[in-house]
């Protein structure tokens, strides 16, 4: 009797070492199948488990930046500065990290125009956020983080076990981007603040809560959560720019259990085709974790 649970307990150790191999194999067929350089990072928060593939490797940021000025933002609330019902009066002059110069931010390069309506007339921080988050808004963007400093959202970015993170200005600072002065990130250190966002580390309980609803009520959909089975539920924020596809957040498996999932994507030939791959391995890491494992 004994011996036979030591071969069973064997077995299912082999077993599941083949389907992680497995795994592994098919995730580097997909990242090649991307055309570009891709790192991926994702932990069960149940088990514990990772699947960590370049996850050290440096991005520019994109849109994922937003994550960290949400959670900045919740922070300075939390601790009195402001409160999240109050009022902005919409502006569209900002300055410089380089030199102080002044520069506007350009509607066709915005995913959303609804914030340029509101130029010269107030909007609540939360209106912001939200608009930050579920549509990408450059403007609203802009505003929270000279609200808030891009030095603090690095400083608390580090608390939480971010190491190499770095959120340095608002979008659009063409003097910055020339100089080479862009917001970085890599995947583990997305996970990590995504980790504390769904284990209610990153504020607080109420405060996360209310940002993982933001993060649910995404409209960018095309890549971690396309390929998944309808019903199941991500809270995620995406990144794109030229040559450059991002996706992270939080999924909610149907048996009640989590995981966080990173994908970043640099020098693709055509995003199309990152966007594919993404969806593709976002799918595999959300077969192989609905296995149990």
């Amino acid at each position: 009797m004994k011996r036979s649970i030591i071969c069973m307990v064997f077995t299912m150790s082999i077993a599941s070492s083949q389907s992680r191999n497995d795994l592994l194999r098919d995730l580097d067929s997909l990242c090649a199948e991307s055309g570009g350089a891709v790192s991926i990072a994702a932990e069960h928060l149940d088990t514990g488990e990772r699947i960590l593939i370049s996850e050290n490797d440096m991005y520019h940021a994109a849109s994922t930046m937003k994550t960290p000025v949400m959670i900045e933002v919740f922070r300075q609330a939390a601790e009195g500065k402001f409160r999240l019902d109050d009022s902005i009066v919409v502006r569209n002059d900002f300055r410089s990290i380089v030199d102080g110069s002044p520069y506007s931010m350009d509607l066709g390069e915005d995913s959303d125009d609804s914030v340029y309506n509101l130029i010269g007339k107030p909007a609540t921080i939360l209106f912001l956020i939200r608009h930050m988050i579920t549509v990408s808004s450059n403007l609203a963007t802009n505003i929270l983080i000279e609200l808030v400093d891009a030095r603090k959202v690095t400083e608390t970015m580090r608390t939480l076990g971010a190491k190499d993170m770095n959120v340095l200005r608002g979008v659009e600072d063409g003097k910055a981007f020339q100089k080479g002065l862009n917001n970085e990130t890599n995947a583990i250190d997305l996970m990590t603040i995504f980790k504390a966002i769904a284990e209610g580390k990153a504020v607080g309980a109420e405060e996360d809560k209310a940002m993982v609803d933001m993060l649910l009520a995404q409209r960018f959909r095309s890549k971690i959560p396309a390929l998944l089975p309808e019903g199941v539920r991500v809270a995620h924020k995406t990144g794109n720019i030229t040559g450059v596809e991002h996706d992270s957040g939080i999924v909610f498996l149907p048996d009640g259990t989590q995981y966080v999932v990173v994908i970043l994507m640099s020098k693709l030939k055509e995003n199309a085709t990152g966007v594919r791959a993404a969806a593709k391995i976002s799918r595999r890491i959300y077969d192989y974790f609905a296995q149990g494992h």
